[in-house]
């Protein structure tokens, strides 16, 4: 997995260049701060969200334990208000499920329009 960024530029789901989720803790699939993926990524890390207790305890009961640190793979664990490349299926499962967090759409790529609809990803925008 590569650690540098994009050789491309990427574009978020209004069609501007993609910017960074968060660096502490540092997310995305290759851990650069931006939810991008490759064909590698069979999550399609691609929404920005803000964690909340709600989800953090929902994909928690989903066997996707957020919360909890794995020193070994340097993951403090997340806690609300933090930023994240979560998922989009995952996502879309909150959201059915009435916790879905908030999305920074400026910071979530365009591949998540091949999921859902701008208008869906909107009533969740900061």
């Amino acid at each position: 997995m590569s650690h540098t960024p994009s050789s491309t530029i990427e574009y978020n789901v209004y069609g501007e260049t993609l910017i960074g989720c968060c660096t502490d803790p540092m997310t995305g699939y290759f851990r650069d701060g931006y939810c991008r993926t490759a064909s590698i990524d069979r999550g399609t890390h691609v929404v920005c969200a803000v964690m909340t207790e709600a989800f953090l305890n929902y994909t928690k009961t989903r066997g996707n334990d957020l919360s909890t640190p794995i020193p070994q793979y340097d993951f403090p664990g997340l806690k609300p208000n933090d930023g994240w490349c979560l998922c989009i299926m995952r996502w879309l499962e909150a959201e059915k499920a009435g916790v879905a967090p908030l999305l920074n759409l400026a910071a979530t790529h365009q591949k998540a329009l091949e999921y859902t609809t701008i208008e869906v990803l909107e009533a969740y925008a900061l």
